[in-house]
């Protein structure tokens, strides 16, 4: 019979299959999202006509959380450990920050700032309605399965989670935006790569109810 800690790694082809969505999700974050503007260049706030502020480097960095993902695929893969208490606590750090700073962005939709004012009611409703239905669903079924939820695929919950808010939201905004698919090939790429991480997320809750419980 097999431990918890056993349990906790996922079947090697799963692995190496999440790998390399996980590798293809951190590509995104140099490819040209809108505008042939990339996140990369949204964090270093070289947005075109220079109108980079705080409101790009926050939905830009989330992109990023692909490479702590990369790391534990990896780990997944070639270690006997799949993560450590210091790579999990800051795991969970950016994943915080990350969570707080989508909160932030859909603000400006939230409360109709600006511009904001005259958007179409349905339009508002499909931005807002992923980015806050991904992140209340995975923090309840967390909390919910929180003594059978295994430490490495609790992280790779919270950084799917984290993602797939901001992508969600990008993909929405960004989706009506002229241009070509050159200018737009990480909206095209990320479009492809949610539903898997999607599926992942509902895999390791459904694995969740086969895992006894996880010892405090």
């Amino acid at each position: 019979m097999r431990t918890p800690w056993e349990a906790e790694r996922a079947p090697i082809f799963f692995n190496a299959v999440a790998l390399l969505f996980s590798v293809t999700a951190g590509a995104i974050a140099f490819l040209p999202f809108a505008l042939y503007t990339s996140p990369w260049d949204a964090v270093r706030l070289k947005v075109p006509e220079n109108q980079g502020n705080w409101w790009h480097v926050l939905i830009g960095a989330p992109f990023f959380l692909a490479f702590p993902m990369i790391w534990l695929r990896l780990r997944s893969l070639f270690s006997r450990q799949q993560s450590t208490p210091a790579g999990r606590r800051l795991i969970w750090t950016v994943v915080a920050f990350s969570i707080c700073g989508t909160i932030l962005v859909t603000l400006p939709f939230l409360l109709r700032l600006g511009n904001l004012a005259r958007m179409n009611e349905w339009r508002r409703f499909s931005i807002l309605f992923p980015t806050f239905g991904i992140v209340l669903a995975s923090a309840a079924m967390l909390f919910l399965r929180r003594r059978y939820m295994l430490p490495t695929p609790a992280c790779l919950v919270g950084l799917n989670t984290a993602y797939l808010a901001n992508a969600a939201l990008c993909l929405v905004v960004y989706g009506p935006m002229p241009g070509t698919a050159r200018s737009s090939s990480g909206w095209i790429v990320t479009m492809v790569i949610v539903w898997p991480m999607l599926l992942e997320l509902v895999w390791i809750f459904v694995r969740s109810f086969k895992t006894p419980d996880v010892p405090p």
